[in-house]
C-alpha cells in the first residue's frame, strides 16, 4: 500500500479539521446545545488554524522541499499550540473541585461589554471554572481529551510531511 503524496495528505488534513469543526458546531453544539467555553473556543481557532495552513499548502503545491517543509513546520506549530490549549482544559477537568479556577464571564459577554482584549485573550488561553465542567465523555475521555489527541494525531501527521519533504529536496 502506498501512502498519499505531500500534497494530498494536506488535503486530508484540511478534510480531517473541517470534519472537526463540523462536529463542534452542528453535533455538540446545535444537537446536543453545549456552549464552548472560552478554552474550548480557542480550540477552534487552534483547528481552523491547521486547516487553512494544510489547505492553503494544498493549492499552493510548493514544488520545493522547502515550501513544503514550511508547510509542514507551520501545520505542526499551529497543532502544538492548539495541543498545550487542550492540555490546559484536560488539568483543568483533572484538579479537585476546590482548586478549580472562580468561573468569570462568558466570552460573548466580555465581547459586548468592550472588555479589554487583553483579559478576553486571558480567558481564551488559560480558562476559568466553566472550562473545568466535563459535559460530555467517550469511553471516558472529554471533548477536550480527544481534540488533544486530534492534535497529537495532526503534529504527527505535520512532522512526517516535514521528513519526507526533506527527503524528496
Amino acid at each position: 500500500m502506498t501512502l498519499p503524496g505531500i500534497r494530498v495528505t494536506n488535503l486530508l488534513i484540511a478534510l480531517f479539521t473541517l470534519v472537526m469543526m463540523l462536529v463542534a458546531v452542528i453535533y455538540f453544539q446545535e444537537i446536543l446545545h453545549l456552549i464552548p467555553c472560552p478554552l474550548c473556543v480557542s480550540q477552534r481557532v487552534f483547528v481552523i488554524g491547521v486547516g487553512v495552513i494544510a489547505l492553503i499548502a494544498f493549492v499552493h503545491n510548493p514544488g520545493s522541499s522547502k515550501g513544503q517543509k514550511i508547510y509542514a513546520a507551520l501545520t505542526a506549530l499551529m497543532a502544538l499550540v492548539g495541543s498545550s490549549v487542550s492540555g490546559r482544559q484536560v488539568w483543568l477537568q483533572s484538579l479537585p473541585e476546590d482548586q478549580i479556577p472562580a468561573c468569570g464571564p462568558t466570552l460573548d459577554w466580555m465581547f459586548s461589554a468592550n472588555f479589554p482584549l487583553q483579559e478576553i485573550i486571558g480567558a481564551m488561553f488559560f480558562g476559568e471554572g466553566s472550562c473545568a465542567e466535563i459535559k460530555w465523555q467517550l469511553l471516558g475521555i472529554s471533548i477536550p481529551g480527544w481534540t488533544l489527541v486530534a492534535f497529537i494525531f495532526l503534529i504527527s501527521v505535520a512532522v512526517f510531511q516535514f521528513i519526507r519533504a526533506g527527503r524528496q529536496g
